[in-house]
């Protein structure tokens, strides 16, 4: 991959194939998708216009601007107003020229290969890497032990602090109340989640992946905590708790 930068912004090809679609139709399949990181967390997927069905997209008649990438002409897809951002030749940076940003969240489904992606693409550089340990893993909330366990398995993913996922059987499960919160990762698949009493404080900080991805299987079923809200102690020491985007 040869990387591109100006200023915050980070371009790179990748030889994936990648498809988006929408209501069973698929409005974009290419084999020359950039990657274009506009945050510094994840990349997202331009289009060049060739691999586009542009008769899903209709002009607003509306431009978005980017100091970094330009003005770019906001289109409708299928009936989703905004949904899409087509770069022409006036672009400050001449990779995305003639390219085509879809809203991921507006899409019904985007695909790397044959396998469905959620919530962004893989970034290149995130590295996920779960290992068994024998730590000594106590996690506290508002004083109460909520799980204590000799047999963690820890999360180290690029970027992020690590994660102590523990067997139920050493959770305090008679204090953990459903929750109906689901969200998704690129990376693990999907998670569902518990809240510990009933104030606010205590909302979604724990989940698990029931069936993970399958480069995340080691922590199926497998329970964590947000470690930015709860106290945790490893080997009887008292962790910092991370600063992070979950803080």
């Amino acid at each position: 991959m040869e990387p591109t930068k100006r200023g915050r912004v980070r371009v790179e090809t990748t030889a994936k194939r990648v498809r988006v679609y929408v209501e069973g139709r698929a409005v974009a399949d290419t084999t020359r998708a950039l990657l274009v990181w506009e945050v510094p967390y994840y990349p997202t997927y331009y289009f060049p216009a060739d691999d586009v069905r542009m008769e899903e997209l209709k002009a607003t008649g509306e431009t978005r601007h980017s100091p970094s990438r330009g003005d770019a002409v906001v289109h409708d897809v299928a009936g989703r107003a905004g949904a899409a951002l087509v770069y022409g030749d006036d672009a400050p940076l001449d990779q995305i020229r003639g390219h085509v940003r879809f809203d991921w969240d507006a899409m019904d489904n985007w695909f790397e290969e044959d396998e469905e992606v959620f919530v962004h693409p893989r970034d290149p550089y995130t590295r996920v890497d779960i290992l068994p340990s024998s730590r000594h893993v106590r996690v506290e909330v508002g004083g109460v032990t909520v799980a204590d366990s000799h047999n963690p398995r820890i999360l180290f993913e690029t970027g992020l602090p690590p994660r102590y996922y523990l067997p139920k059987t050493d959770v305090r499960l008679d204090l953990l109340r459903p929750s109906e919160t689901v969200t998704h990762c690129p990376y693990k698949g999907r998670a569902v989640y518990w809240s510990v009493g009933e104030e606010e404080s205590g909302r979604d900080l724990v989940w698990s992946y029931p069936t993970p991805l399958p480069e995340s299987q080691k922590i199926a079923g497998l329970v964590a905590f947000y470690d930015e809200k709860v106290d945790v102690y490893v080997d009887g020491v008292l962790q910092d708790r991370p600063k992070s985007k979950f803080a």
